[in-house]
């Protein structure tokens, strides 16, 4: 196993186990008295672990970019809502429909087609037009993103905020790929990559806790991982380099392989923000 497949394997078990925590977190805070608040910040503390386990996926998806075509890295992230599914039945006794279970089979195969399939290789460094270029993209998820203003049960307004989401996690990922650090590593403090990337961050995750207030994690989840995994990967293919092995059939697998996992995460959305069972979180 390479390390960049072992850095996108890292990644979709965080974030699916983070997710997990968060939610029995946020259930115990709730729960808690109200006084003292040391006992009530106490309760929620596996909220904090789950908060530190999505730096740690963050990290490792960084590793794996480093080597692994954007197909590849962002197909895992978007499969962690598989790791949520499982540690959702183990931990929160949350019973999973025979679909679920047979989309978990789909996401598991198209995982490890895409990790056959691909070659890897460091990404190209994009001339100044393609760094403008995903700048650029950052106005346009904020365009997006005034889905916020649209009335609260508004299906445009959530699909809006969405996509947006998707887009600021996509373009994480992109710059992430491309980013090269300096010796020493604060030089890269005015890189215009590096700003690209804290600002799709923050867009992403500010417009995705909007849409989550909005409607069920289903929908929310559903469209963030089309856009978050669609986009970035054309662009990887388009112009960074990205590419399968040379050989007959690789190329059928690795597309296979991609719409089996995107298929598997979207039929596992509902995972995404698991219900906690009160029996599972004492």
């Amino acid at each position: 196993m390479s390390l960049g497949v072992l850095g996108a394997l890292v990644a979709a078990l965080a974030y699916g186990a983070a997710t997990v925590l968060q939610a029995i977190g946020v259930r115990r805070f709730a729960d808690a008295p109200l006084r003292p608040w040391t006992h009530r910040i106490w309760a929620g503390r596996l909220y904090a672990v789950g908060l530190s386990l999505d730096a740690a996926g963050f990290l490792a998806s960084v590793l794996a970019l480093r080597t692994l075509p954007l197909f590849v890295v962002e197909s895992a992230i978007a499969s962690s809502v598989g790791v949520t599914a499982v540690l959702s039945a183990v931990v929160l006794q949350v019973r999973l429909e025979e679909r679920e279970k047979v989309a978990l089979a789909w996401t598991s195969a198209g995982l490890v087609a895409l990790a056959f399939s691909a070659r890897q290789g460091p990404a190209l460094r994009p001339d100044p037009a393609g760094t403008l270029v995903l700048c650029g993209v950052v106005p346009v998820a904020m365009v997006l993103a005034l889905g916020w203003r649209l009335p609260r049960d508004s299906k445009l307004g959530v699909t809006l905020l969405s996509a947006a989401a998707g887009l600021g996690f996509g373009g994480v990922g992109v710059a992430a790929r491309v980013l090269e650090l300096p010796q020493p590593w604060w030089h890269a403090v005015g890189d215009p990559l590096v700003i690209a990337l804290v600002l799709h961050t923050a867009l992403a995750m500010t417009a995705y806790a909007v849409a989550l207030e909005r409607v069920r994690a289903t929908t929310v989840a559903a469209v963030t991982f089309v856009v978050e995994t669609l986009v970035p990967a054309a662009i990887g293919l388009l112009w960074l380099g990205d590419a399968v092995r040379h050989g007959p059939g690789w190329v059928l697998v690795a597309v296979l392989g991609f719409a089996a996992t995107l298929a598997g995460s979207i039929a596992l959305a509902s995972h995404a923000e698991p219900a906690a069972s009160p029996a599972a979180v004492q």
